[in-house]
């Protein structure tokens, strides 16, 4: 099997299979690196939101907890992929918190109407195939005058870090898929006139889209397992034999060096904090 094969382009069967396996395996990473978001979203919501929250594209339930967590309502938490959600539902039952998961798509989900007073993504919204039909599908689950805060991600040129790995590691792994601009993934909302569009025509008011740089950072000793593990790069490394794995390995630990400060590494996540309102 090759690189090709190895990356499946539906979002169902990729949060299902291997990506959705590499954020589970990688679920402690990915929270430190994500943690700065969560505080931007609970802070967000404050503590007047009487709730119930919806966290859309949840993953393994780091900001669902949170809200739960520090402000004590109940909030659901809803993602795509079963296995991510499986692990949300394991960390939820150990701290007891009111925090319900549910493994269903956005778009299509047949929500309760008018029940949720807030509506928050990190990093969750981009992924959908009609856009419009999903943020019209939301705003039926919001109640009047809800609020929905999402964070996206600005352009690939804005965030050099997230494409470092698929930039050095091309010339190993040719068969690695392009970046399409709109599609679903990671830069879908690079626009912001195209997520106004999108916003107002699924039936949402008030929106605004204002840039969030937010510094992130991982321990230097787990960038390997970040760069060899997540994103196109860490699929296509599961389909390659030995020998490529390590002249990719080599080749991403010298691509990603600027970004290394002692025992740490950091970059700025450019993003969009989205904003909306049902009114």
């Amino acid at each position: 099997m090759n690189a090709a094969t190895a990356i499946p382009t539906d979002q169902r069967q990729l949060w299902n299979g291997p990506a959705g396996q590499a954020w589970v395996e990688s679920q402690d990473l990915l929270d430190r690196m994500f943690l700065p978001f969560e505080t931007v979203l609970v802070d967000a919501i404050g503590p007047a939101a009487g709730g119930p929250v919806l966290d859309i594209g949840c993953g393994t339930g780091a900001t669902t907890l949170a809200i739960a967590r520090r402000l004590g309502i109940p909030v659901v938490g809803l993602d795509i992929s079963e296995p991510m959600i499986a692990l949300a539902r394991e960390r939820s039952a150990r701290e007891n918190l009111p925090a319900h998961f549910i493994a269903a798509d956005g778009q299509t989900h047949e929500f309760e109407p008018a029940r949720f007073q807030r509506i928050v993504s990190r990093f969750g919204i981009m992924f959908f195939d009609d856009p419009v039909a999903a943020f019209a599908n939301l705003r039926r689950a919001a109640t009047r005058d809800a609020q929905l805060h999402g964070i996206a991600w600005r352009s690939v040129a804005d965030n050099p870090f997230m494409t470092t790995a698929e930039r050095a590691a091309a010339p190993l792994l040719p068969a690695l898929p392009p970046r399409v601009a709109d599609a679903p993934g990671q830069f879908a909302f690079a626009d912001p006139q195209r997520v106004e569009r999108l916003l107002h025509a699924a039936g949402w008011s008030a929106i605004s889209l204002t840039p969030l740089d937010v510094e992130c950072s991982i321990p230097a000793s787990d960038l390997e397992r970040y760069a060899g593990r997540l994103g196109p790069v860490g699929i296509a490394l599961q389909a390659v034999d030995e020998q490529t794995r390590r002249q990719v390995s080599d080749t991403l630990r010298a691509a990603f060096e600027p970004f290394v400060h002692g025992d740490t590494v950091r970059f700025v996540a450019a993003c969009w904090m989205i904003t909306a309102r049902n009114a």
